[in-house]
């Protein structure tokens, strides 16, 4: 058995967790469209200093010190003793140490009369008054001479557990402490010898190192911009949206399917394979009544278009494609695929005059066109702006994790996991509504420990991400009004109390804090890195 302590000790201030947001398909969109990018899918920064409670197999059968309710109580409140203790420190891998303890005979001796008198005080001993002194022999006799072992031993661990604990102080991280060594094993050396041993386990506050040292002073980052938020481009086709959705569909009954028509379709796929045994279904790829633009062409998969131009309502056309290397679902890239479409119904557009009349309608309070165009150019510049601040932010955050070497803690790599599978599992409520059975099967143990096996490489980049800002942050002494933090925290509090939440004030300060400082940290690293941006 492990004995494991339930409360945060000699408090940590771990690093900036760097979340990124999770991205999902749509379940409704046709495998051969390509998902068009969102701008609020780059990656964001979010921080956080609550440490996981890393679950144990035997945590069930653990025993939980309720003396140590308080950090300040184990950290800095020794309870002097009348021998020191000895107190071997090894270290181990992934940033963990153990502390073995050997505690001398005479503060064994010393615990087992403060347990004698305590128990002298509260038992009630028939023929004797309470709180007077009651012969040692009856005392344990009346007490069991097992129990009186067992609260000897508790009280030997509660009073040098603190001074064990010396050499971590303000590297261990919180709720990763435990006694490793039996509590059998104690009792054993405990009635044999008259002094104890026992081993701690606790992870400590890894050590960044930067390879190369100070590589971080003279970033130089390649930030790829995707065409579609080219600020001239996305106004263009906005205006363009907005113009088509104030004409007419009209239905074609006199010719086939032309650039700049709209059709419905039924989609089916199928792999291509010479052994018709293997042939299989596309799932993914088929959809019923898609509506679709054929001036979107280039947003599907390369020669869809082209295959059904011509097509006629009621008509359906058969054609091979290939899905190309960089095609998003990675288990698609380079299969031979028949399609099959049907046409269901086929229109045109009938447009008014694009001028000055209709800018009211393409945007509220514009008058002229050239207002319509200028205003959305404006919003569209702001978008670009964002995302090139986030796609920046990303690149820098990617290239720092490359340039240090860490040796992650165990407990910290579970809570970095469950924290982003955490964030995962919430998406998906929101998204799909899960029922009970259903999110209580994600949130198993077995899913949680799937996950974090599957994401490991991801997970250990966050956190790796996380130690490198956190370690510049100190490393550069950056720093940041002290009325912004306040500020902050004030309109995070009112945000609570308007949605009638419960909050934790020094949690809320602590977040705040983190987002501040790896703010401060991304704007410092900007400042000193040589930029170059490629539209892709």
């Amino acid at each position: 058995m492990e004995l494991y302590f339930s409360t945060t000790l000699l408090k940590f201030r771990p690093p900036l967790s760097l979340l990124s947001p999770i991205t999902s398909l749509s379940l409704t969109t046709p495998l051969l469209l390509q998902p068009k990018k969102n701008l609020s899918n780059l990656h964001t920064l979010s921080y956080s200093r609550q440490f996981f409670h890393p679950q144990h197999p035997s945590h069930r059968n653990s025993i939980h010190f309720t003396a140590f309710s308080s950090p300040a109580s184990v950290a800095s409140a020794k309870d002097r003793l009348p021998a020191d203790v000895e107190v071997t420190e090894t270290e181990e891998p992934n940033s963990r140490v153990r502390l073995s303890v050997e505690v001398p005979a005479v503060v064994c001796e010393d615990c087992y009369q403060r347990v004698i008198r305590e128990f002298t005080k509260l038992a009630k001993i028939p023929g004797f008054r309470p709180g007077k002194k009651v012969p040692e022999t009856v005392l344990i006799n009346h007490i069991g001479k097992k129990n009186v072992q067992k609260a000897t031993i508790e009280s030997i661990l509660k009073r040098t557990f603190p001074h064990a604990m010396s050499s971590v102080t303000g590297r261990a991280l919180n709720d990763s402490i435990r006694i490793v060594t039996k509590f059998s094993d104690m009792e054993e050396t405990y009635s044999s010898q008259k002094s104890l041993r026992y081993d701690i386990i606790v992870d400590v506050a890894p050590e960044v190192k930067w390879v190369p040292e100070n590589g971080y002073k003279n970033l130089k980052i390649v930030v790829e911009i995707d065409s579609d938020i080219d600020a001239q481009r996305a106004s263009e086709q906005e205006l363009k949206r907005r113009y088509k959705s104030l004409g007419l569909l009209r239905i074609i009954t006199d010719r086939g399917l032309q650039i700049g028509d709209v059709v419905v379709l039924d989609i089916s796929a199928t792999t291509i394979d010479q052994d018709e045994s293997n042939v299989q279904k596309i799932p993914s790829a088929e959809s019923k009544g898609f509506h679709f633009d054929t001036e979107d062409g280039d947003k599907v998969l390369p020669g869809f278009l082209d295959s059904i131009i011509g097509i006629r309502q009621g008509e359906t056309k058969s054609f091979p494609l290939v899905f190309p290397e960089s095609w998003r679902q990675e288990n698609l890239r380079g299969v031979h695929a028949q399609f099959t479409v049907e046409c269901k119904e086929l229109f045109y557009r009938e447009l008014p005059e694009l001028n000055d009349s209709l800018a009211e309608k393409l945007l509220p309070g514009c008058t002229t066109l050239e207002q319509v165009k200028e205003s959305l150019l404006q919003r569209c510049l702001e978008v670009e702006q964002t995302a090139k601040e986030q796609a920046t932010d990303n690149a820098i955050l990617d290239q720092l994790h490359k340039m240090i070497e860490v040796d992650i803690p165990q407990s910290l790599f579970e809570e970095q996991g469950r924290q982003l599978y955490g964030a995962q599992l919430l998406q998906i409520q929101a998204n799909m509504k899960l029922n009970e059975q259903q999110l209580a099967s994600l949130s198993s143990p077995k899913a949680v420990n799937e996950y974090l096996e599957s994401q490991k490489e991801n997970i250990t980049s966050v956190i790796k991400q996380n130690l490198a800002v956190g370690d510049i942050f100190r490393r550069e002494n950056l720093q940041f009004p002290t009325e912004e933090l306040v500020k902050e925290v004030e309109n995070s509090i009112s945000e609570f109390k308007r949605h009638k939440q419960e909050y934790d004030e020094e949690r809320i300060r602590e977040q705040v804090q983190e987002v501040l400082e790896g703010a401060k940290v991304l704007e410092w690293l900007k400042e000193h890195a040589e930029i170059e941006y490629k539209t892709r």
